[in-house]
């Protein structure tokens, strides 16, 4: 039996761990609405650290309850955990995600830390409207930094540094999860450097170097970014899986520094459109002066955009290591106030928006 707004505080983030040992699957699972996990730690576990998901069936929360080796969920038979916040945790060298919000809606994570896994160390997926917030966090050391697949409508992500992956971000649609094509994500203010770890797990598909990847995205926007110091690429646009990669705003970000800063690879049009971002290289040529994005509606302007195959730079692929031996991190700053304090559940959540608050990161 499920049990509703409950609050999991550790006494001190550092101290407070919860421990796969290498021997158990998740470590913590919330299919409780409007509950929350803060100030404590999750590692060593086979499956993910933090797992928020209206999936109850056990036999695939065991495996996931997301992602690759299954059919697309049932969304009747498995409605969206409504209301979940993640604030103050710490999650390391867990096999597949540190901190996973799947299936789950009107939720935060905020202030974490996520290192040496193997897939992910932040993932949304599979929801629309999503109405999530991931603000604050820091990733390094993963084979993604921070991956969004299928998650759709009212979902920001905020002043985060991904720094120190192989892979920075990834956007993407594909069909192992309901609710294809990904769209209308907004990702603003963060600081997304320097994705070219040999220290992290390999990634699955064996990207490296690249700082945002969009797969089949469509509507999202990406402003006031820094993108820097990958590689292979800045930020990348692509086709995927039979899904076009449309009508997607790239505006007022740095994306310099990087292998190739913008690259767009394309079969068509499409109206994504690319503006003010002190880019120095681009592929296709003529990607930026063709791809404006007019009076900046996300619409793509005049639908000018440059169909082409762009590519990124060339890299050696280092060898990842195993998620078990990924570097540890080191001690987090706790959850502010006392751990005796009032518990808050995930009500009413993500709460105002507010993206004038999240400047372009010096």
């Amino acid at each position: 039996m499920k049990t509703d707004r409950v609050v999991l505080r550790g006494t001190d983030r550092n101290k407070v761990v919860v421990d796969g040992e290498f021997r158990r699957g998740n470590g913590i699972t919330v299919t409780g609405a409007q509950s929350v996990v803060e100030n404590l730690t999750v590692r060593n576990h086979l499956v993910n650290g933090v797992l928020f998901t209206g999936v109850t069936d056990t036999q695939l929360q065991a495996r996931g309850a997301g992602g690759a080796g299954y059919s697309p969920l049932d969304t009747a038979k498995f409605p969206p955990l409504k209301g979940f916040r993640a604030s103050y945790v710490t999650a390391h060298n867990n096999a597949l995600y540190g901190i996973y919000a799947f299936d789950a809606q009107e939720g935060v994570i905020e202030h974490s830390y996520a290192s040496g896994h193997a897939d992910s160390g932040i993932y949304v997926g599979q929801c629309r409207p999503c109405s999530t917030v991931v603000r604050h966090n820091n990733t390094e050391h993963n084979a993604v930094g921070v991956e969004v697949t299928n998650a759709s409508e009212n979902l920001y992500f905020l002043g985060n540094t991904v720094h120190r992956n192989r892979v920075g971000m990834t956007v993407n649609s594909n069909d192992l999860e309901a609710l294809g094509p990904q769209h209308a994500a907004v990702v603003v203010g963060n600081r997304i450097t320097d994705n070219n770890d040999a220290a992290g797990p390999e990634q699955a598909e064996g990207g490296f170097g690249i700082g945002v990847g969009v797969g089949g995205g469509l509507r999202n926007t990406f402003d006031r970014n820094l993108v820097t110091g990958n590689r292979a690429a800045g930020l990348m646009l692509q086709d995927l899986q039979g899904y076009p990669v449309r009508d997607n705003t790239v505006r007022g970000n740095r994306v310099r520094g990087n292998g190739v800063d913008l690259v767009l690879n394309a079969t068509g049009t499409g109206g994504n459109c690319f503006v003010g971002n002190a880019e120095q290289t681009v592929s296709p040529n003529g990607l930026v002066g063709a791809a404006s994005c007019g009076s900046g509606s996300g619409s793509g302007g005049g639908g000018r955009a440059l169909a082409g195959r762009g590519q990124p730079a060339r890299v050696d692929v280092p060898p990842g290591v195993s998620f078990r031996r990924a570097p540890q991190p080191p001690a987090q700053p706790q959850l502010p106030g006392t751990a005796e304090g009032p518990p808050v559940p995930a009500a009413g959540l993500p709460g105002r928006v507010r993206l004038q608050d999240f400047p372009l990161p010096s």
